[in-house]
């Protein structure tokens, strides 16, 4: 029996097996010398073992809901895996991309926070639990109050103690629904909202919304009554974990800054877009940071700014609000209102994005200067900021508007968008959208044995036009819909679905911290990503992501099911098939098992 260390985080590497065991050993050897010179966290991330053994009998296609091996041919060995955690200070909220703290030391401030995936290959391990987790509160208790174990950040709650962002009581994080900016409470400033504009409509003329640098994510998780689906995001530790605050409330929150990369989301996505403090200087580096935000919105979408530039008289806020609307103005943005949230001194400006292309033809200045369409890239992933304005989508000559329908029928709708996806998406769009409807309804929330009313968070790992997340829009959970960056960008129809998602590149880490879904599904993804890199990469990613207690829907080929099936015995979590077509694995619950024990 021989043990070898297995090289590559998200790589795969395939070498006969006398150069194998030389390259891993060499490996291993400059990993310990360079570990001895790194800081304990980074030296600390080590440790998976597979162990090759003589090839057991096959077992056929019937035994696979009990198989524990990985039988791959009549000449495979058995793999089987060992697991030890990840050792360190900080490794209970490790995300791999965005703690590369080698690669993190050579960039600016900001562009530290983007991500920086490992190159170089590095062992896995599993993520160990906070000291007292607990399974989380249900939703929609969640919204208002987390165990503090859990996220056990403190610094926020002293921080922010003025301004009744977070306040701990006993064992409780209690979120009170304060904010910088909302002085008599986040339900007071979403009320004023709409009634300095009542075309905003929440929850049907405007649906789809993103929360730039938002606190706690209150603004969002107060939006979910109002049928007002909204992505909250900010940098990590900007303050304190704040996004692992708001997925542990169960509202939709990701990691993302705005320095010299794309978001990844797609052109004319959001109905609108809101900062509150949210500390970003929107006319610097030439304007790209608002440029970037006039690339999302979508053509009439609103641009919501509430901010000191907007009201405070001095000469230096004065100076920022004069140039930030210097530049709304070059790219044929409007004010519709500048004014103060009602019974408060906050003031807010509220802009939008014009409907046609009308106005850049008429500007005295190119300047921004039009994107070159024959070179704009619609999959934004790893791509550098534009200083230039992409294309306005013409105008439908039926309704004079590309805006969508109100929600909820805007659902249903086919989207416009769906002429730049392929020939024939129109056809495969309705099909994939009643083949969803029938799939959820018959095996998802009936054969499945699933408890949905603990089910909060939800990822689609492989989302198309985001049929599974429109099956579940009855259900209490909000839906990430993923849409791989080797697949068909239908990422647009999502969002004019009503439906929110982005792009990501499986065969690295998600910007999400640790524990923060209940439930991830992978239709048909598995069986194309192990062409590009290891499956027991994403596997190792999805164990990190996936709370205790939660659940992994797989719907692939036999040959995935074999593979993978192992790999979450390894990592003991249950799994079963049913109808040998859907794989359902449940993560051991951290309640009644402490991390460490399920390694042994």
């Amino acid at each position: 029996m021989a043990i070898v260390e297995v090289p590559g985080l998200f790589k795969e590497r395939k070498y006969p097996f006398i150069a194998s065991v030389v390259f891993v050993i060499s490996l291993f050897a400059a990993f310990l010398l360079f570990s001895s010179s790194q800081s304990s966290a980074f030296r600390s991330y080590a440790g998976v073992n597979v162990i090759t053994q003589s090839p057991p009998q096959q077992e056929n296609a019937g035994s696979l809901k009990n198989s524990t091996t990985s039988p791959s041919g009549d000449d495979a060995p058995e793999t089987t895996f060992t697991w030890k955690l990840c050792e360190g200070p900080g490794m209970i909220d490790f995300i791999p991309c965005l703690d590369n703290w080698k690669a993190m030391k050579a960039y600016r401030k900001l562009e530290r926070k983007e991500r920086h995936c490992p190159t170089e290959p590095s062992s896995r391990c599993l993520i160990p639990l906070p000291p007292g987790y607990k399974m989380p509160i249900p939703w929609p208790k969640s919204r208002d109050m987390i165990w503090y174990d859990n996220v056990p950040h403190p610094k926020l709650v002293e921080y922010k103690k003025d301004q009744h962002w977070v306040v701990k009581s006993g064992e409780y994080l209690i979120f009170p629904g304060g904010g910088t900016q909302f002085k008599e409470g986040v339900g007071h400033y979403i009320e004023a909202i709409e009634k300095i504009l009542p075309v905003i409509e929440w929850g049907k003329h405007t649906r789809v919304v993103l929360d730039v640098g938002c606190g706690v994510a209150s603004f969002g998780g107060y939006l979910l009554d109002r049928d007002v689906i909204t992505l909250s995001f900010a940098p990590k530790d900007e303050h304190d974990a704040q996004i692992q605050f708001a997925l542990e409330r169960g509202i939709p929150a990701t990691l993302a800054v705005i320095s010299t990369k794309k978001l990844t989301f797609p052109d004319n996505a959001y109905d609108m877009i809101h900062c509150a403090r949210c500390r970003i200087r929107w006319d610097a580096d030439g304007g790209k940071p608002l440029i970037e935000i006039n690339r999302i919105l979508r053509p009439g979408g609103y641009f919501v700014w509430s901010a000191t530039p907007v009201y405070v008289k001095d000469e230096e806020h004065q100076n920022i609000w004069k140039a930030t609307v210097a530049l709304t103005e070059s790219m044929c943005w409007k004010i519709v209102n500048k004014t103060s949230v009602h019974g408060t001194s906050v003031g807010v400006a509220i802009f939008q994005k014009p409907t046609t292309p009308s106005c850049y033809k008429s500007r005295q200045e190119d300047n921004p200067p039009l994107c070159d369409s024959s070179k704009h890239v619609h999959i934004s992933w790893d791509d550098p900021l534009d200083g230039c304005l992409p294309p306005i989508p013409a105008v439908s000559t039926e309704d004079h508007s590309n805006w969508p329908l109100a929600w909820p029928e805007r659902l249903k709708t086919k989207s416009s968008s769906l002429s730049s996806v392929e020939p024939g998406s129109a056809t495969s769009y309705e099909e994939d959208s009643n083949h969803w409807s029938a799939l959820v309804s018959d095996v998802y929330l009936k054969s499945l044995a699933i408890n949905w009313s603990s089910i909060r968070n939800v990822m689609d790992m492989n989302a198309g036009y985001g049929g599974f997340a429109a099956a579940l829009i009855d259900l209490p959970v909000w839906v990430m819909n993923v849409v791989p960056v080797n697949e068909p960008d239908t990422l647009s129809v999502v969002f004019d679905r009503g439906l929110i998602g982005t792009y990501h590149d499986w065969c690295e880490s998600l910007s999400t911290y640790p524990r923060t879904y209940d439930l991830l599904h992978a239709s048909f993804l598995f069986k194309k990503q192990s062409q590009r890199c290891d499956v027991v990469d994403i596997v190792v990613e999805i164990d990190r992501v996936v709370r205790p207690g939660g659940i992994l829907i797989v719907q692939d080929s036999t040959e995935v099911m074999k593979e993978l099936i192992p790999i979450l015995s390894s990592l003991k979590w249950s799994s079963t098939l049913h109808q040998d077509e859907f794989l359902v694995g449940r993560k051991v619950s951290g309640a009644l098992q402490a991390e460490g024990n399920r390694l042994k």
